[in-house]
């Protein structure tokens, strides 16, 4: 089995969905919970929220093992990327509501967890790495486009209630800033969607690792609560009438991106 499927677009745009997985190997699956199984933080239909991308001409990559295995969004030393605060790890072991993925005694071993960082994560991590280069030779930089999904509330991850849109570009480290500041401006323009820019959620490993404005690459994280296009719960269906709310902002947001860059690199 391929570990991801890559589109190779025609702009300097990527389009990264990291979470979208939901394969576990039938090996590993006697090793979770039932409830695991059902994989419900996948970062459900990204690829049918964001079907507008080959209209803008982006690369797209997602791909097919389920965050539960590994987690692509997670620095390879397994350091927390929100110190201070609840994290999952690059191998889960918990649910985001706190209770354990794995039966007792079967979480991954060391060499179990470098077994998967091999077989899955570096192929990714790879391929974004080549097709980023790929753009940024062509057309002299590129924007990464980090997709996400989340539910908004999760009270072990955060307090409260997440806002609709969620900006991330590492505290302005892995963008220029004209350049979140016209993704922000495109959602001031719908005010019926709440947003926030570098709240709970600034960005990633891969927001963070490969968004280098010093080296002409600039990375958005989005994370996007999903009752603004799919059921609250399982079995976590798409609902193509609220989705259509959502998608023109969107595309609006990713195309704003690409405007700010080309106009910075003109």
């Amino acid at each position: 089995m391929t570990p991801y499927y890559l589109h190779r677009g025609t702009q300097p745009l990527l389009i990264s969905m990291p979470h979208i997985g939901t394969h576990i190997p039938e090996a590993l699956r006697d090793c979770y919970v039932p409830r695991a199984l059902e994989v419900e933080d996948t970062d459900w239909h990204l690829d049918q929220l964001y079907n507008f991308a080959d209209s803008l001409g982006a690369s797209v990559l997602r791909p097919v093992m389920s965050r539960y295995v590994i987690d692509l969004n997670r620095p390879p030393d397994d350091q927390p990327m929100y110190p201070g605060s609840a994290n999952t790890e690059l191998c889960p072991t918990r649910f985001f509501t706190g209770e354990p993925l794995y039966r007792s005694g079967a979480e991954p071993t060391e060499e179990q967890r470098k077994e998967r960082l091999e077989s899955y994560w570096q192929p990714y991590h790879d391929a974004l790495q080549i097709e980023l280069a790929r753009l940024r030779s062509e057309f002299g930089f590129v924007v990464l486009w980090d997709a996400h999904s989340i539910r908004c509330e999760l009270p072990w991850l955060f307090e409260g209630r997440l806002p609709d849109l969620n900006i991330g570009s590492a505290n302005g480290a892995a963008a220029d800033a004209s350049i979140t500041a016209a993704v922000a401006e495109r959602c001031a323009a719908h005010p019926e969607f709440s947003s926030v820019v570098n709240g709970r959620f600034k960005g990633g490993y891969i927001t963070r690792r490969y968004g280098l404005p010093a080296h002409d690459v600039h990375a958005i994280q989005m994370e996007m609560v999903q009752h603004l296009y799919m059921m609250r719960s399982a079995p976590w269906t798409y609902l193509p009438e609220r989705a259509a709310r959502i998608q023109p902002p969107l595309k609006e947001m990713v195309q704003a991106a690409l405007d700010a860059a080309s106009e910075l690199y003109r």
